[in-house]
């Protein structure tokens, strides 16, 4: 065996990506370390008894660093030859679940593994599925122009988001919709992304204004685009039908649809984040769940608790900061759960919109690159992957810091390769280190 395929660099290996993975981690555990850490204590010690949870976080990012290091030693092939039944294997986890689950935080998504580690299989699920989307994107025989192929990978991607969903965990399946961005890239039609957007568009307008005056705001829009289309509307009657239909069709979705998901779908306490970030209270006592619940008598408190406590911890850091370990908020533990969905603010207080704007540039820049390692790929199968790297990476990041500052609701999701969380971390690690594996070998063509 030659030299060549001894030396990972030789390979041609993306040490850029590598070197922010590990500024990230280390900024990670260092985020941990400042809400956790108490004066007078042994940080030494305290980082090697394995007890806290940034002493814990450094446990699981040796543990990947050996995991990253065997990807990197894979065969390519192997991840193609495996995806099939790696998704599957993933399914079968989270319907594992529902027999073997733990019930962590109102969610039975966990999976105990004794010593006090737990396994999310809905975030080891997003690996699976980005490998499956790609192995079936390549396929010889797939057109993806065709109905059917777009099916077929939407099933592919909304299976464990169903899944999520039932296991309460809507955060997780919202991200598993972050895959429509790998799949615009391979030629998935604009009309879905704008049909998307523009639900999310009428719900949030369902949510700020009243129903009768969303109706005629909506009924003038109709009118209007009849009256300035009136010429066209002589020759292709069509144009008049689709009009009317989808005024219809928006009339009815702010009236029953809406309606129906905050009261019937999703639990009080999840409509009542989304009310709450539009500035408006949920009454619970519409909540067919909340009502069902034996001796439960509906929460009339907003529950903005969280992003209250986040916005006022960020706040507090101003321009430049408080510095390290003299954050008020975080150290006092104001911010709940601000170990892992809320880490972003204790590096806000500690290094202010410095701190924070150049924590976000090292994502970006880890994005941006990410996108060129996509773009070189001779391989169908390679830059799907990447893509869907990228896509899950995006989301994250952008839901996790708009909810901290109150743009987002509350769903739970955590700041990639920050957020305390051995799951977390380690579906991160094999994500981004197989994309740098398939990286090394992008002149193969994988199917």
């Amino acid at each position: 065996m030659n030299k060549k395929n001894n030396n990972i660099a030789a390979q041609g290996v993306d040490f850029t990506v590598i070197w922010l993975y590990g500024i990230l981690v280390a900024i990670g555990i260092l985020c941990i370390f400042m809400v956790e850490y108490r004066s007078g204590t042994d940080w030494f010690a305290s980082f090697i008894n394995g007890k806290t949870n940034y002493s814990k976080q450094l446990i699981f990012a040796g543990v990947c660093a050996i995991v990253a290091t065997f990807i990197l030693l894979t065969d390519s092939k192997l991840f193609t030859a495996f995806a099939n039944l790696l998704y599957l294997f993933g399914i079968l986890l989270m319907l594992a679940t529902f027999v073997l689950g733990k019930n962590i935080n109102g969610s039975r998504s966990w999976i105990p593994l004794g010593g006090g580690f737990n396994l999310q299989p809905a975030e080891l699920c997003k690996i699976f599925v980005a490998l499956a989307l790609a192995k079936f994107l390549s396929r010889q025989e797939v057109d993806f122009t065709r109905l059917k192929s777009q099916l077929i990978a939407g099933a592919i991607t909304l299976a464990p988001a169903a899944l999520s969903i039932l296991q309460h965990e809507l955060g997780l399946a919202l991200v598993y919709f972050s895959f429509l961005i790998a799949m615009y890239r391979e030629g998935l039609p604009a009309q879905i992304l704008i049909i998307a957007s523009s639900f999310g568009v009428l719900v949030v307008a369902t949510l700020i204004l009243e129903p009768n005056v969303l109706a005629v705001i909506l009924t003038v829009i109709a009118a209007l685009l009849i009256f300035i289309l009136r010429k066209q509307i002589k020759k292709k009657k069509r144009i008049l039908t689709l009009i009317v239909t989808i005024w219809l069709v928006c009339v009815g979705i702010q009236r029953f649809v809406v309606p129906y998901i905050f009261n019937n779908v999703l639990e009080c306490y999840q409509s009542t984040r989304i009310y709450s970030m539009v500035g408006k209270e949920y009454d619970c006592s519409l909540n067919k769940k909340a009502m069902e619940k034996p001796g439960n008598k509906p929460a009339r408190k907003p529950d903005d608790y969280n992003v209250r406590q986040s916005k006022i911890a960020i706040g507090s850091g101003g321009f430049m900061g408080r510095g390290f370990l003299k954050g008020t908020q975080t150290r006092g533990k104001y911010v709940p759960e601000q170990h892992t969905d809320f880490i972003f603010t204790s590096l806000g207080e500690a290094f202010g919109f410095i701190g924070c704007f150049v924590f976000l540039a090292i994502y970006l820049f880890l994005l941006y690159r990410i996108v060129r390692l996509a773009e070189r790929q001779r391989s169908t199968f390679s830059r799907v992957y990447a893509y869907s790297v990228v896509s899950i990476l995006f989301f994250h990041i952008a839901v996790n810091v708009s909810m901290t500052i109150g743009l987002f609701p509350i769903v739970g999701i955590p700041l990639p390769l920050i957020s305390y969380g051995g799951s977390s971390l380690l579906t991160f690690t094999v994500l981004i280190f197989i994309l740098l594996r398939l990286d090394a070998d992008r002149q193969m063509v994988l199917r």
